[in-house]
């Protein structure tokens, strides 16, 4: 499910924000559990098979992190160790097996057939967002009680197709804030101004350069050479594409997390107004390059 799809801008999010509210008032913990839920159900939309994948990572991850602010430093290293191995082997798995074993058949002339691994959504924000939680746990800097509100911390849908890359400190007191379930219309003004204006540059700017790249790039695919005009056109088209494809998923990542009273951090400065190529990447995904 996409934000801009029809059935998220006129299913989803008008139920899941009237859920929030109206169960909200009774109590904000039950206010943050039908985001939970809503959130399993924008990651299940995708295939629900996999939805098994983030609520087991989701119990492992909070397991470890509450054992690492109770053992001794003996036991912590390890513990925090082992919990870092397994999310990026995890991840490694789903994201590199497929290319690993293709590239081992190059190489000895292997006749095996190819294995079709698909990519889980939100798979990179979900672990290295867990990751940073057991680093800070393993710090004393991060000690999280409630799985309701650490699991929507892990599954947050605004953050899950392209992030940010959340943080522990800076999400679970919002979460937990007394009146963080009672309507704000200044934040809902606002962040539905920062959703429309994130969508527009993705249906308007982003898919409209799109027309013109992918045609060019799939008879580049099919063994065509486009002449020096058609080139350029597909570079510079596919460029600005990107740039705005991502710049508009920021937006609708703030500004529908503002909608639930919850501000995000920014992700996207710019970058193609960037001197150098390092700067170019902390204005390209800035909590990526934070968290790194």
């Amino acid at each position: 499910m996409l934000f801009n799809s029809y059935s998220f801008l006129l299913v989803f999010l008008p139920i899941t924000i009237l859920l929030f509210f109206w169960l909200g008032r009774i109590n904000t913990l039950l206010g943050s559990g039908v985001l939970f839920l809503a959130s399993l159900v924008f990651y299940g939309w995708w295939d629900v098979r996999y939805i098994g994948l983030p609520l087991i990572s989701i119990i492992f991850n909070f397991a470890i992190g509450t054992s690492l602010t109770r053992l001794d430093s003996f036991y912590r290293r390890r513990l925090l160790v082992l919990g870092v191995s397994v999310n990026l082997l995890v991840l490694g798995y789903y994201k590199y097996a497929g290319f690993f074993l293709d590239t081992v058949r190059a190489m000895v002339g292997g006749e095996w057939q190819t294995i079709e691994i698909a990519l889980p959504l939100g798979i990179s924000f979900f672990t290295f967002t867990q990751i940073a939680f057991l680093v800070d746990a393993y710090r004393n800097q991060a000690r999280e009680l409630n799985i309701i509100y650490y699991g929507l911390f892990v599954t947050y849908f605004p953050h899950l197709i392209a992030g940010p890359v959340l943080h522990h400190k800076e999400m679970m007191p919002q979460f937990a804030k007394h009146n963080s379930c009672k309507i704000n219309w200044e934040n809902i003004a606002l962040g539905l101004s920062i959703f429309i204006l994130g969508l527009a540059k993705k249906r308007l700017i982003a898919d409209k350069f799109a027309e013109y790249a992918t045609p060019i790039f799939n008879y580049v695919s099919a063994g065509g050479q486009p002449m020096l005009f058609e080139a350029w056109v597909g570079a510079l088209s596919y460029a600005l594409q990107l740039y705005f494809d991502f710049s508009g998923y920021s937006d609708m990542a703030i500004g529908l997390s503002l909608m639930f009273n919850v501000q995000l951090p920014l992700n996207f400065n710019s970058p193609y107004k960037a001197d150098s190529i390092i700067e170019f990447w902390r204005r390209w995904h800035m909590t990526l390059s934070r968290f790194l």
